[in-house]
């Protein structure tokens, strides 16, 4: 077992230490894949199996409130990242003090809950869409239901609206569209009747993400802005390049510079923006929709399409190693396999310039990431 490294210092694990990953699932594998390159082990921890145990050098099954697996696992390895934002945040504070988090326990805070995140993000002085707290169906109906009452006092929520959970929402699950007078208690029921923010419905010309590496020692890298499309609330599509002019790219890019500084972050995060085109200035010309603390599937390009991916640059910033080239050298089309899509691997296989990733998953079922093909073009800028 390697000397367990001063959190407090930006410590450089060499080849051979062991990194843990929270977390089992795709994205999880592809870090491990990644560390496998530079001969870093990784011990995957999650509550139940999943691809990544199919990589890693060893694997823990324990709930993450076990503090005595917990305890075990922290005393294997030398630092320690998750792969997934909805980690139970008390599992992520106690591993923090057993051994180096990167990224820490507060950005799992921030981006776990909705209102917390659009709070944070909007305090920094960076766009966010207009929102409200909606703590049940009684506070819904009050922004939404009396039309009259709301022209004397704002006019966002005469607007088309989002409501959403503030909690455990992805791929467009736990929210609902909304129009000014729907009926509040079937929309905060759709949502599972919990806690939400209601959001307002920005009309944008496309959707692009930032994918940005900060090292322990505090220097960043940005990989291109892929624009994605969605199907059914799941990312279907990263394409790029993505037309992005050289100085709204730099735009967007110190929007996720500044949130990653503001969270003293280490690994690779992601920015979601909404771009409202070219027609707006370049200091409003991007609104965050959300962030995530990880890796990301709009970043799956990476792998064929740039020297260092998105998963090798975090793990080299778990690390504490130096950042990678985030250049691209080819351009790329990546899209999702969702469901039956992953059945015609055959097929897929075939296609010509095309990387396939299948994760190894079980069952095929509608709505779940099994896989993906990212194609491979001449670099244009």
């Amino acid at each position: 077992m390697h000397p367990m490294p001063d959190p407090a210092t930006h410590t450089v694990l060499p080849p051979g230490s062991t990194i843990g990953i929270l977390g089992a699932g795709q994205l999880g594998k592809m870090l491990a894949l990644a560390a496998a390159r530079l001969s870093l082990k990784c011990h995957i921890y999650c509550d139940a199996h999943g691809p990544a145990m199919d990589v890693a050098a060893a694997h823990t099954i324990a709930p993450y409130s076990d503090l005595s697996a917990l305890a075990a696992f922290a005393a294997g390895i030398n630092a320690a990242t998750y792969e997934f934002e909805n980690v139970p945040l008390d599992c992520a504070r106690h591993l923090a003090g057993l051994a180096p988090l990167r990224p820490g326990a507060r950005a799992l805070e921030v981006a776990q809950d909705r209102l917390t995140e659009k709070t944070f993000i909007s305090d920094l002085g960076i766009p966010v869409a207009p929102f409200e707290r909606v703590d049940d169906a009684a506070s819904l109906a009050g922004l939404i239901g009396d039309v009259a009452a709301m022209t004397k006092r704002e006019s966002t929520w005469l607007k088309p609206s989002i409501l959403k959970s503030r909690r455990l929402g992805y791929d467009g699950k736990g929210q609902v569209s909304l129009a000014p007078g729907a009926d509040a208690d079937a929309a905060f029921a759709a949502i599972g009747g919990g806690p939400a923010v209601l959001e307002q419905r920005i009309g944008f010309a496309r959707e692009v993400s930032v994918l940005l590496a900060r090292g322990a020692d505090g220097a960043v890298g940005a990989y291109d802005p892929p624009v994605n499309m969605h199907k059914d609330g799941i990312l279907d599509r990263s394409v790029v390049p993505s037309g992005l002019a050289p100085a709204a790219q730099a735009a967007a890019v110190g929007i996720a510079r500044k949130i990653a500084e503001a969270l003293d972050y280490v690994g690779l995060l992601t920015v979601e923006l909404f771009d409202l085109g070219d027609g707006a200035s370049i200091g409003e010309r991007f609104i965050v929709n959300e962030i995530a603390p990880r890796v990301h599937n709009s970043g799956h390009w990476t792998l064929e399409a740039c020297v260092i991916s998105q998963f090798e640059n975090h793990m080299r910033a778990v690390a504490g190693w130096p950042l990678g080239s985030c250049e691209r050298h080819a351009d790329a089309k990546m899209r999702n396999l969702i469901g039956a899509d992953a059945l015609a691997w055959q097929a897929l296989a075939t296609e010509p310039d095309t990387a396939l990733h299948l994760y190894g998953k079980g069952e095929a079922r509608p709505g779940r990431k099994m896989g993906h093909a990212t194609r491979i073009l001449p670099l244009t800028k």
